[in-house]
């Protein structure tokens, strides 16, 4: 099966890193981590056209961190749960101070 042409991302999400220099193979886990938080619903339908729902499920899945409101995202497009996302399993053995 062939690949998708590379997704046309916004430049904005990837203000730190050489934009034009991105191998998309090798840094799929950090595009799709980058995408999923700060990009906009284009992007996110870019990403998961070019990588596929179970590559974009695996890479923030296993991410080591996501903000909460990406993990609820990708909760109500996977159907799972907060406890399947290793940054949520790490957040909870790592507590931090009570921010209010």
């Amino acid at each position: 099966m062939q690949r998708p042409d590379k997704p046309i991302l916004d430049k904005r999400i990837f203000w730190d890193v050489k934009f034009e220099e991105l191998d998309y193979e090798k840094y799929a886990n950090f595009i799709i981590e980058r995408v999923f938080e700060r990009g906009d619903v284009d992007d996110i339908r870019q990403v998961r056209r070019f990588y596929g729902d179970e590559r974009v499920k695996e890479a923030l899945t296993n991410a080591r961190w996501l903000s909460p409101s990406t993990i609820t995202l990708a909760m109500a497009m996977f159907n799972n749960k907060f406890e399947d996302y290793r940054c949520y399993i790490l957040a909870q053995s790592n507590p931090t101070h009570f921010s209010y």
